[in-house]
């Protein structure tokens, strides 16, 4: 399964529901303001890396980079362009999308 996130985790819980539920193989995407939880220094950095051990976890460069976070990108997490989400889309068969 593809979990999709893209709200802040400074602004709503959505990331820790994810993670609780989230099996080991599946993968994690970051869009939108879901990217700060990819970013070295923020509250979410260790929640992060540990879910990494066990998922996939990705962030939408382009939402990086309109961020001005890219620089900050937590080691195991992989960048993605757009062409890469459609990718992930097609490479696992179910999607959830977190609001």
């Amino acid at each position: 399964m593809l979990h999709i996130i893209n709200k802040s985790p400074f602004q709503t819980s959505t990331l820790d529901s994810c993670l609780a539920l989230a099996q080991a193989g599946n993968a994690l995407l970051l869009i939108e303001d879901g990217v700060y939880a990819a970013t070295v220094g923020s509250a979410t950095e260790a929640r992060v890396r540990q879910a990494c051990a066990t998922l996939k976890v990705y962030a939408l460069q382009a939402d990086m980079d309109a961020r001005g976070v890219t620089a900050k990108l937590i080691d195991g997490v992989t960048l993605v362009d757009y062409g890469g989400f459609v990718d992930l889309t097609v490479e696992y068969s179910t999607s959830h999308s977190w609001l």
